[in-house]
């Protein structure tokens, strides 16, 4: 299993659009070999002491932050899809993503327990 993860600031307005371009990118990282997709809109996000989401990203008044999480067979999958998507000209066609994306904080992990399911 290899996983990888993003925040988002999404201006809380978008987040029909950021709904539907998420649905769209899911189908297309499915075809690619994703197993699973998690998109979580923003609910409860403290304001920590010394750093917390929203100051991860540079969120900007009126922004909602998502959390959302790929589930990938293992790496190599991943990579090579990855590969993939970027020469895949559909990437480009789906249109500028709903939120600043200069501002997302991307990483990918290996896991080293997992509990349920």
């Amino acid at each position: 299993m290899y996983i990888t993860s993003l925040v988002i600031p999404v201006p809380a307005e978008n987040m029909d659009a950021y709904r539907t371009w998420a649905q769209m990118s899911a189908a297309f990282f499915k075809e690619y070999g994703c197993l699973e997709i998690v998109e979580s809109w923003e609910d409860f996000i403290p304001d920590g002491k010394t750093t917390d989401f929203r100051k991860a990203v540079a969120a900007k008044p009126g922004e909602k932050i998502v959390l959302t999480w790929q589930i990938w067979k293992d790496k190599e999958t991943f990579e090579a899809a990855e590969h993939k998507m970027h020469d895949d000209p559909r990437m480009d066609a789906a249109g500028a993503p709903p939120f600043d994306a200069a501002r997302l904080i991307l990483g990918c992990f290996t896991p080293i327990l997992t509990m349920g399911r």
